[in-house]
């Protein structure tokens, strides 16, 4: 299946960052903007009450199913926002390592955050992502 988005790499920027500078998608694309994924179990409760990695595993989980049921799938996102409840650098590159695994060679472009709290109880991750699909 071709697929609608190219992600931009530069010479010009430093190799360090693990993810791509940019990405594009073609006006006949179909963007998918997705409510932060969140590390809740079907029955609402937080999953992995304390655990960084837990809960970014769990809220890419969740990511994979809301892509689905848009007709999408991780290779088609088109951009990330991950936050993490933490001042603690070492807690943010935890979750980061997850997310960044979960995408395989597909190093979409993203922005790593922490910040003071997220929406429900125990939380520590959210992820933000936007996708570009062409339709059939």
């Amino acid at each position: 299946m071709a697929r609608a988005i190219t992600l931009i790499r530069s010479a010009s920027l430093s190799g360090v960052a693990e993810y791509a500078y940019a990405a594009t998608a073609p006006a006949e694309s179909r963007l998918i903007f997705l409510a932060g994924a969140c590390p809740l179990n079907e029955d609402g409760s937080t999953a992995a009450v304390g655990d960084y990695a837990g809960q970014a595993a769990k809220a890419v989980e969740n990511m994979r199913i809301a892509l689905a049921e848009a007709g999408a799938s991780l290779q088609d996102v088109i951009s990330t926002r991950v936050l993490v409840a933490s001042s603690r650098q070492e807690d943010l590159v935890t979750a980061w390592e997850v997310v960044r695994d979960s995408f395989g060679d597909h190093d979409v472009p993203s922005t790593l955050m922490g910040v003071t709290v997220l929406g429900y109880s125990d939380q520590l991750v959210e992820i933000e992502a936007v996708a570009a699909v062409l339709d059939a």
